[in-house]
């Protein structure tokens, strides 16, 4: 009789009961942390001003005197390093793996923002597993007394990692700009987050506007179609205008509201992060930075059984 079938299942079976104790340890440590923000900026199509947005954004918060992360969650393509010329020694890809914990990766941004460096040319860190999600978890579980708002970049496109961020945030700020392929992204963006996974609220931010009309026009069209075919409430968080000093800015690896602080993008950058700093934050467990990652384990899981 060949018992090595029996062994393996055991094998499989003694490493998930450590990866669910993994996160329920993790859990446990965050039940006292104070309420975070959780923002996650997405798109659907590449090219829209995701990143830029994400960046000012979080140091617009901290310039309000909040604590931020900034986590890169284009995790196999790195870029917020780059865009804020930093240069990581370990990202996240070392936390997953063990070898280095979510402090000893994070690199200090412009105005204090805490920034977490994903990992560039790593193509499967854009696959994760349920035991990587944990590893993720593990990484979160320390920084809820230490964190009022946690900025999440997506990437671009609708792939698993961006569902699994933009549904565990309590905020997703959906970007668009003056093309046509970018609103049917978003669209089909906010459709599979709405129809697979029961999100029905989304806050549309209009990039590199040309006036303040044309970007609620975006918003307009957007919420047309989305109106006609879809259960979702869509808010106008606001538009960035097409703005010289930002080419500029990112030329020179800074945000710009840094940069150029009297411009019209960092005046409309600014702005944002006061509506934001405003939005309610979920009373209770939801509040808490357990919300987050209890979603993403909610997520890998639903993933784990479908893949089987």
């Amino acid at each position: 009789m060949n018992i090595w079938p029996w062994r393996w299942e055991v094998r499989e079976l003694m490493l998930m009961s450590d990866v669910i104790t993994d996160q329920a340890s993790g859990l446990r440590r965050m039940v006292n942390a104070r309420p975070v923000r959780v923002i996650a900026v997405t798109g659907g199509k590449g090219g829209v001003g995701k990143t830029n947005v994400s960046i000012n954004l979080a140091v617009a918060m901290a310039e309000l005197g909040k604590r931020v992360m900034l986590l890169d969650a284009d995790l196999g393509l790195a870029n917020i390093d780059v865009s804020l010329g930093l240069h990581p020694e370990y990202d996240l890809s070392h936390v997953l793996r063990g070898e280095r914990s979510l402090e000893e990766v994070v690199l200090e941004g412009p105005a204090g923002v805490r920034v977490v460096p994903a990992a560039s040319g790593v193509q499967q860190m854009a696959e994760l597993s349920t035991a990587e999600h944990a590893g993720l978890i593990r990484a979160f579980s320390d920084l809820g007394n230490d964190l009022e708002v946690l900025v999440v970049d997506t990437a671009a496109g609708i792939s698993d990692t961006v569902i699994s961020f933009s549904r565990a945030a309590q905020e997703v700020v959906v970007v668009v700009c003056d093309e046509p392929a970018s609103i049917t992204d978003a669209y089909a963006l906010i459709k599979l987050l709405n129809r697979e996974y029961g999100v029905n609220h989304f806050r549309v931010l209009a990039n590199m506007a040309r006036g303040t009309r044309e970007g609620r026009e975006l918003y307009k069209k957007l919420y047309r179609v989305t109106e006609r075919y879809l259960d979702v409430m869509l808010n106008f968080m606001g538009s960035i205008p097409y703005d010289e000093s930002l080419r500029k800015a990112v030329k020179g690896q800074r945000p710009v509201v840094c940069a150029y602080p009297r411009s019209p993008a960092s005046r409309a950058f600014k702005n944002l992060a006061k509506k934001a700093d405003n939005w309610p934050v979920p009373a209770g467990a939801s509040g808490h930075l357990q919300f987050f990652v209890e979603r993403l384990i909610q997520y890998a899981s639903h993933n784990g059984e479908a893949g089987r």
